[in-house]
């Protein structure tokens, strides 16, 4: 029997059944045993009254919180990250303790556990994305401290909630074959008939280690008897949706239809299909001035794509059928692991540079182009270069005289 807490919202529906067999399903640390900002369970709510709700529904920290979730951290607690952020910063600043000090991996057979050192970068990372959160962190009052967390917790669940039901609208279109249609059809709103129970989203969620042409398979999967958890990974997270078992690397993280969620949320929903965005407003990436694919934004969207072609009805955190958290956690685990640093440096190029995905942040690829040799802006650079090596001879003028931009630089 697991010892994780279960969340009182959890409904019948996230319960697996009796006689299923859930594929490699490990027990989860409760947060009493481990406590931080980062361990299972279901966020602790703070009993604080503001008497301002319409400052707190338009509060900026709100914009910062859902691009936390979407960048840098979805499952978070951040009452309990800035509590410990703020003490660690403490003592690292009168020098009570070094970073060396904190801990940098506390279970090396659980992502579910996570060091001081990841928390207090996580923690940096929050500072920096809000400007003068830090200041306001330091001198504010223990209430103060409450709204910013709940105000960024409110962003992370909003943004959350928003890509969730927007993506599981959009994602019948990406997973329908061109000119062809889904038999049988897949509503857009209504979640009954995906997951195992559809032969396209189970082929898609099949896990690589399962034959979805096995006839047995596809039975166990449907019935519930077969329950993969959230280190069994699913075939769509692949490159053609297929996987390499000498060669795991092979593909991972580069589906197209990892890359068209990526751009439904970071970009928008026009530039799924290579279409300019006649959007109003300016993109999510945009407006926080995100100008390359991270991480932790692979391992969001890999599970809002992976929720979206489940038949669970609501994103649930302690949900054990989609087992959404400990998946999400599993990829930043391994993206961020220094052992994987060559491959993980691969796939960022590939998203970042590879011209078929250069869309996804266009201006950004700009700027690492290379300049003609005869521009015009090469040639004032080769200029100046002589110039300073004492090089450079002043072209003469039609009299016979130095030009006077070679010694001025005038018009």
């Amino acid at each position: 029997m697991s010892n994780r807490p279960v969340s009182p919202r959890s409904s019948k529906e996230n319960v697996p059944p009796a006689v299923a067999n859930v594929v490699n399903v490990r027990k989860r640390p409760s947060d009493v045993e481990n406590p931080g900002a980062l361990n299972w369970g279901p966020p602790q709510k703070q009993s604080v009254n503001h008497s301002d709700i319409a400052c707190a529904r338009t509060d900026p920290l709100v914009g910062h919180g859902r691009h936390f979730g979407r960048t840098i951290r979805t499952f978070c607690r951040i009452h309990t990250l800035i509590t410990n952020g703020l003490s660690r910063t403490m003592q690292l600043e009168l020098g009570r303790i070094a970073e060396e000090d904190l801990t940098r991996v506390a279970n090396p057979f659980s992502p579910t556990i996570f060091s001081d050192l990841a928390e207090q970068r996580l923690y940096s990372s929050l500072l920096k994305l809000s400007p003068g959160l830090e200041e306001r962190l330091n001198t504010g009052s223990a209430q103060d401290l409450h709204y910013v967390a709940d105000m960024i917790t409110k962003g992370i669940s909003s943004a959350r909630s928003d890509d969730t039901k927007s993506i599981k609208t959009a994602i019948v279109d990406w997973i329908t074959p061109s000119k062809q249609v889904l038999s049988p059809p897949i509503q857009r709103n209504v979640k009954d008939n995906r997951g195992f129970h559809h032969p396209r989203t189970g082929e898609l969620l099949c896990p690589v280690n399962f034959d979805w042409k096995d006839e047995k398979v596809r039975r166990d999967l449907a019935s519930g008897h077969l329950v993969p958890s959230g280190d069994v990974w699913p075939r769509f997270l692949y490159r053609y949706f297929e996987y390499d078992p000498k060669d795991p690397w092979n593909g991972l993280l580069r589906s197209s239809l990892l890359v068209m969620a990526y751009k439904h949320i970071f970009t928008s929903p026009s530039s799924v299909h290579g279409g300019a965005s006649k959007a109003t407003r300016s993109s999510n990436a945009r407006i926080h001035g995100m100008t390359s694919v991270t991480v932790a934004s692979l391992a969001y969207v890999a599970t809002q794509v992976r929720f979206a072609l489940s038949d669970s009805p609501s994103f649930c955190r302690t949900d054990l059928i989609t087992d959404s958290e400990y998946f999400y956690n599993l990829v930043v685990d391994l993206l961020e692991d220094e052992n994987e640093r060559t491959e993980v440096g691969d796939l960022l190029q590939w998203w970042n540079q590879t011209t078929d995905f250069r869309q996804i942040f266009p201006a950004q690829i700009n700027h690492s182009r290379s300049v003609h040799g005869d521009s015009v802006i090469a040639k004032i650079r080769e200029r100046r270069r002589l110039i300073d090596e004492g090089l450079w001879v002043a072209p003469q003028s039609k009299n016979g005289t130095a030009s006077s931009s070679s010694s001025t630089g005038g018009a």
